[in-house]
């Protein structure tokens, strides 16, 4: 718990941690601080916009709308890994959230992420979250699918890192608003677990030189030789007997694994599935093993069918630990065999350590 930092220490923490910074308009005066408190703050939350390219993001940030005016955010961090700062004080970004997370990002306490107990189902917007928590909208579709560009996604882990060093907090204080209140799904496309991991990693370094991820990766595309049957009922793991491309020599052919930790990557596999009925769905994930032993499964994306073939691209973005192989697997829910006739895992990976 802390008083917030003034407008000149944001800046000066901000550029400290090697961030490009933009200063817009007034925003050192530009606040909701008339219609709530601001402070004592507590953490950092990020933000996805769910705007495309032809949006005035800085300006939406800044001014808001009609429903919710502005400033949404202390800053908005754009594809170019600029952070523009908007806000300097209360703004509308956070609403209600559920005080067992506040109490867990105060104390550092939680594991992997903040957790919910049954003691306060029902009254997760109990607590004002836009008096507590620092905000950065950045720009991207929310969709899964649209990427956050390496120069976008440093900036984000140093902005919140600035922000941590200047109060002496740890990662565990930066949240996505998909942790603070349940019925939010932001930020999307990558996991929050991971980028604690990236803060983690920003932190113990002097301000400003961390990197990030090594600027060159290496590459993975990888395929089917044949077609085959997906029966229904049961998970099943992607057999990838076509190698096009496998520079880090992480999968065996005829092998199901892609990716052996540690490591970090970004992609798809792209699917096309024939006799998928329509309406009929299709479950892919991402599933992560210890040799043979199955450890973790992570969130599903569902398939359904289409009049003709199905066509489906999964996005593919994890960080994955050591002595751990990444697996795509696939569940038929349809009441016959269907076809995976392609599926086309295009990938590229960074080795982590």
């Amino acid at each position: 718990m802390a008083e917030p930092l003034t407008a000149s220490r944001l800046v000066a923490a901000l550029r400290e941690e090697g961030c490009t910074v933009r200063e817009v308009g007034d925003w050192r005066t530009h606040n909701r601080n008339h219609v709530g408190a601001w402070g004592p703050v507590n953490g950092v939350m990020m933000h996805h916009t769910v705007t495309g390219p032809k949006t005035d993001v800085v300006g939406l940030i800044y001014r808001g709308d009609s429903a919710l005016p502005g400033p949404l955010a202390a800053g908005c961090i754009t594809k170019d890994g600029t952070v523009h700062l908007v806000g300097n004080g209360r703004a509308n970004h956070a609403g209600g959230g559920d005080p067992d997370v506040l109490r867990a990002v105060v104390n550092e306490s939680y594991g992997d992420r903040p957790p919910r107990t049954n003691e306060h189902q029902g009254s997760s917007g109990a607590v004002d979250g836009n008096a507590r928590f620092y905000g950065f909208e950045c720009e991207n579709l929310g969709d899964g699918k649209d990427p956050w560009p390496p120069a976008q996604y440093v900036a984000m882990v140093r902005a919140a890192a600035g922000i941590c060093r200047a109060h002496g907090w740890g990662p565990k204080s930066a949240i996505g608003h998909l942790e603070w209140s349940d019925w939010k799904s932001d930020p999307r496309g990558f996991d929050m677990q991971d980028f604690r991991r990236d803060l983690a990693d920003c932190l113990a370094l002097p301000a400003g030189q961390w990197e990030g991820e090594d600027p060159v990766p290496q590459y993975v595309n990888l395929g089917l030789a044949e077609p085959y049957t997906l029966e229904p009922g049961t998970w099943n793991s992607i057999e990838f007997t076509k190698e096009w491309t496998d520079e880090p020599g992480h999968h065996a052919t005829d092998g199901s694994v892609w990716a052996r930790g540690p490591a970090r990557f970004t992609g798809s596999v792209s699917l096309r599935i024939d006799g998928l009925p329509t309406g009929a769905v299709v479950q892919a994930r991402m599933s992560e093993y210890e040799g043979s032993d199955h450890l973790k499964d992570h969130s599903i994306h569902e398939i359904a069918g289409t009049t003709g073939d199905t066509f489906a691209t999964v996005p593919l973005t994890r960080r994955l630990a050591s002595g751990r192989g990444m697996r795509i697997r696939l569940l038929n829910q349809a009441d016959r065999p269907v076809t995976i006739s392609s599926a086309v895992l295009t990938v590229l990976l960074w080795k982590d350590g």
